[in-house]
């Protein structure tokens, strides 16, 4: 398999980009790809049926914050996208017109007594900045001027809607700091879950906060070149000890969402265990790269040539996930973040798939995001 960017192109009809989520949530397609032989259409309430006593779902728990901002340098307008918060409390922020910021502007925000000081610029359009605005003070912040950062692709003409605001959430969502859902986990339903825990099916919760960075594309053909930002991440001790465990009694792993499977991953050793882990992740997984704590993955539909599309043709197969896909255009499957879902089977597992004792050093003990 080459590693260029164009070898993850496919034709996307612009029909097929879900504009608003199916209603109610669980009655939204599902793909059943199995390792080989045919493709199952079903739907996500459908889900249970394919889960058995002892798996474990593993979803991401973070909550969306109002991450888009509009801020003025004198005159000028100066859009900002909040990415991820620093170990120092700073933010690290995407912004467009960034050659008008210079390092030492403070810039204001109309309706709000707050501002931001520039510390720091990056080549890109990166830059951090330090608010005037910390804790609850700052949640009631961009409550009152930020707006969600809805993809491009969900075409909001006069922004993002009440209901964007509902429909944007999973029902995971407790700790705040993503700028982008997990899109996998907006499926679920209490309904839904009621049916998962029925099947004697576990769940548990990370924490992943998406950051801008999910929305840039991949502009280098040579894939390898490409810089993937970081993102915080959280597993619990006690996370931790469950998936291990769980792994050990034959149970599978299910990750909801391409987010929980990176975070997964950053925190696997080589031999597959999963330790606690408190720290910043930029791995990009693509073709090669052997899965060590994952066995199934639930997750949408992506982009073209995205790190996401590859992400899954290294999971499930290159080949077959090009199949899959083309089996979902043809079907009328609905693609992106309000979009249909595909359940996944791991193709390139680790050899050692059993979980050995020993244990390897993670990243802990990072600063805190908000909560």
């Amino acid at each position: 398999m080459s590693d260029r960017t164009e070898d993850f192109d496919f034709h996307l009809p612009e029909t097929l980009i879900a504009q608003e989520p199916a209603r109610p949530r669980e009655s939204a397609r599902l793909l059943d790809v199995p390792q080989d032989g045919p493709f199952h259409d079903r739907h996500v309430s459908d889900l249970p049926s394919l889960l058995r006593a002892g798996d474990l779902l593993v979803a991401n728990d973070t909550a969306v914050i109002r991450a888009q901002l509009h801020a003025l340098r004198g005159e000028a307008r100066i859009g900002i996208t909040l990415d991820r918060i620093l170990a120092d409390g700073t933010w690290h922020v995407l912004v467009r017109n960034a050659r008008r910021l210079r390092v030492g502007d403070t810039l204001t925000f109309t309706g709000s007594p707050h501002t931001a000081e520039v510390l720091a610029r990056e080549e890109g359009g990166g830059a951090v900045l330090r608010f005037s605005a910390e804790g609850s003070a700052f949640d009631a912040f961009l409550k009152d001027v930020g707006a969600l950062a809805l993809p491009p692709y969900i075409h909001r003409p006069h922004g993002p809607t009440a209901q964007d605001d509902k429909d944007y959430a999973t029902i995971f969502a407790e700790h705040k700091g993503a700028v982008a859902a997990p899109t996998a986990g907006l499926h679920f339903t209490p309904s839904l879950l009621e049916a998962v825990d029925a099947t004697g099916a576990e769940r548990c919760t990370l924490t992943l906060h998406v950051g801008a960075g999910t929305f840039l594309p991949v502009r280098e053909n040579d894939i390898s070149k490409h810089h993937m930002h970081a993102e915080r991440g959280i597993i619990t001790q006690e996370t931790a000890e469950r998936i291990n465990a769980v792994r050990q009694a034959g149970g599978r792993i299910i990750a909801v969402g391409t987010t929980s499977l990176r975070l997964l991953e950053s925190a696997a050793d080589e031999t597959g265990r999963v330790h606690p882990f408190d720290a910043e992740t930029s791995i990009f997984i693509r073709h090669g790269y052997k899965f060590r704590a994952v066995d199934m993955l639930m997750t949408n539909f992506h982009l073209p040539r995205s790190t996401l599309f590859m992400l899954v043709s290294a999971f499930a197969g290159t080949a077959r996930m090009r199949a899959a896909y083309a089996h979902a255009v043809n079907s009328g499957y609905r693609f992106y973040s309000y979009g249909d879902a595909c359940l996944l089977r791991c193709a390139n597992p680790i050899d050692a798939h059993r979980i050995s004792h020993q244990t390897t050093a993670h990243p802990t003990g990072a600063a805190g995001a908000l909560s």
